[in-house]
């Protein structure tokens, strides 16, 4: 069955350059479907169109009748003085009437109406269907895989910022169990544990979804099929992301190769066609036009282009620093709320380090009190003196957004006019588009022009905070570019979990007020926390633990018996994690195949570390057991 079907849709803002241009695709009920493109493809116009909040120029949008389809970045007014909690209960409003009409019916069942008792019965069952008695169990699910909290839920909705409202409108579109969820960058506003939660509840839907995202891993867990918009037309892949990169690479040298063969026998012939005129013979000259005619009913490849790539890098500092960045017992509260104390930590030179976090914990709020923009409680934050710092805040701000990016980039960035172009033309802006204000720029387009202002400093301290927020896949993998050829030291905020994974060294984790410190990759890292999971919390330091008799039947034969089973089952896991290394060397290029790896190297090492508590618990009760 076809919940959603575009065919031949248009739309354009400016005369003459459509965002879509005959767009055509269908999406069948329970799909997963990445909706892929560069910034400016109309992958939002499109959603927009899908809703209603839009109307295409011409073509047809077809919704399955009866279904529900629900947008994320589609936030509804509110009344005035409606809390968090009000606007996540307007999920149950349906059930509410419900169940209100429900009570109504009960106090006149007496009367013995059967059309009564016929409309009762349908609603109660409609209610019981509809989740009417799990509600509650629901609200918390949702919030507490979200990160929710009770204190936040209390908050008045329009207090919020906007990533916060658009978090509390995926709960809300979660609770109310849309059969078409339309995802616009959804993880864009969520923590690392709320991303992971979402990727499980989408698996796990039995709806249809549609998904806008910028975020390799969250697709490669959530789609199974791809439509790009290119040049406002739709082309399709039958995969994930990963899939999706290959072929689409793929596609391009095949269309590459055929169409330089195609070129080549064109030379070859009218060469030919050349020589025949050059001798001006009758005969020859008539072969030479059967030739030329050939040519002209030859059906050609177009030549395939590749879209134009930043070639800008970080300028770094030529000078090493020297006590780069100390901080000492660094403390940080807004009101009772204490965000961080106690913070002792040191940053050596080439260090990249991870700086994670749920949402709220003050993660921007160290960064600033680190840069100086925000002053700390208590505590000492030293630089040394020839550290020079760049800065990419999340929330991008232009002192004068009524400026032109040419301007903004004389006034703001000291540069000549030829520099300006010159830059500005590294980061894809040209043309007219430089005398465009700033304020008309997306928030893609806004991050390119502040890294176009940022790179050309000299820095030996790059920090960034959620460097890939807004960029669009292939400016992603011009930001990795640019990162992985800076020498300089890197301090980050990023739940990119693919970004993270490819650049620390070194992980902060801000959590309870404190910062644990990690010296490692992110790998090593998620096996170190699923270790953590199964590991009962230390005793006290004056207290001695002790290993107490384990109290089982059979006596010290079924103890042996035991102990040898564990035995066999660690030496078989150390096989299987032997044999893993080879397999993560080998898939060291495929992203989604090393990360299941890592996945299973980390159930592996979990059940061996269980196992070898309980050989200790074992091998201890022997021991009793042979010497009372």
């Amino acid at each position: 069955m076809i919940d959603i079907a575009v065919h031949d849709v248009t739309k354009e803002y400016e005369l003459g350059q459509p965002v879509l241009d005959g767009l055509s695709f269908q999406v069948d009920t329970g799909e997963r479907v990445g909706i892929l493109g560069r910034n400016g493809a109309g992958k939002t116009t499109l959603f927009r169109i899908l809703t209603g909040q839009e109307e295409a120029d011409s073509g047809s949008v077809t919704i399955a009748p009866g279904k529900r389809l629900g947008l994320i970045s589609q936030i509804p007014v509110y009344p005035g003085g409606y809390r968090v909690e009000d606007v996540l209960r307007t999920a149950f409003d349906e059930l509410k009437a419900m169940e209100a009409e429900i009570h109504s019916l009960s106090d006149k069942l007496a009367q013995g109406d059967r059309e009564l008792l016929a409309r009762y019965d349908r609603l109660q069952t409609a209610f019981e269907t509809g989740g009417g008695y799990e509600t509650e169990m629901r609200l918390e699910k949702v919030c507490t895989g979200l990160g929710l909290e009770r204190s936040f839920r209390d908050q008045l909705f329009a207090d919020l910022s906007g990533g916060e409202k658009t978090r509390v409108n995926l709960a809300r579109l979660i609770l109310m169990d849309t059969e078409i969820l339309l995802l616009d960058e959804p993880t864009n506003h969520l923590d690392l544990n709320a991303t992971v939660w979402l990727e499980d509840y989408i698996r796990h839907y039995k709806g249809t979804v549609l998904v806008i995202s910028h975020d390799r891993y969250f697709l490669d867990r959530t789609i199974a099929r791809v439509v790009e918009l290119k040049d406002g037309r739709a082309e399709f892949y039958s995969g994930n992301y990963s899939f999706y990169a290959i072929e689409k690479e793929r596609r391009y040298l095949e269309q590459l190769r055929r169409y330089k063969k195609e070129q080549a026998e064109i030379q070859r012939l009218s060469d030919t066609a050349r020589m025949m005129h050059e001798h001006n013979t009758e005969h020859l000259n008539k072969r030479a036009f059967s030739i030329e005619k050939r040519i002209a009913k030859l059906e050609q490849t177009a030549r395939p282009t590749q879209e134009r790539k930043m070639k800008a890098h970080f300028n770094q500092a030529e000078f090493r620093a020297d006590d780069l960045l100390s901080i000492t017992d660094l403390e940080k509260s807004f009101g009772q709320r204490t965000l961080f104390s106690d913070v002792t930590l040191r940053v050596d030179d080439g260090e990249r380090i991870a700086l994670l976090g749920d949402n709220g914990t003050g993660k921007s709020t160290l960064l600033k009190i680190l840069l100086g923009e925000e002053a700390q409680d208590g505590g000492k934050v030293k630089q040394g003196l020839t550290v020079k710092t760049g800065y990419l805040p999340q929330q991008i701000h232009f002192a004068h957004p009524e400026r032109s990016l040419f301007d903004t980039m004389l006034y703001e960035a000291n540069c000549t006019p030829q520099q300006a172009r010159d830059r500005l033309g590294r980061f894809l802006f040209q043309g007219e588009d430089v005398f465009k204000p700033v304020s008309v720029l997306s928030g893609g387009e806004q991050s390119r022009l502040r890294l176009c202002m940022l790179m050309d400093e000299q820095v030996n301290l790059l920090i960034l905070d959620e460097p890939t927020n807004h960029l669009d896949l292939d400016a992603r993998e011009w930001m990795e570019g640019a990162v992985e050829d800076y020498g300089g030291t890197l301090l980050f905020v990023s739940h990119d979990r693919y970004f993270i994974d490819r650049f620390a060294t070194r992980i902060w984790t801000l959590e309870n007020g404190k910062i644990s410190d990690f010296k490692g990759d992110y790998t090593a890292y998620q096996a170190m926390r699923e270790r953590q999971k199964t590991l009962a919390p230390p005793p006290k330091k004056e207290e001695k633990p002790k290993k107490e008799k384990p109290k089982r039947s059979g006596g010290t034969k079924q103890l042996k018996k035991e102990l040898a089973a564990a035995e066999k089952r660690m030496e078989k896991l150390d096989q299987l994690l032997e044999g893993l290394e080879g397999q993560k060397e080998a898939a060291a290029s495929d992203y989604q195949k090393l990360q299941e790896l890592l996945e299973q190297e980390g159930a592996y090492t979990q059940e061996y570390d269980a196992l070898m508590e309980t050989w200790e618990t074992l091998s201890t009760a022997i021991q009793a057991e042979e010497n009372p």
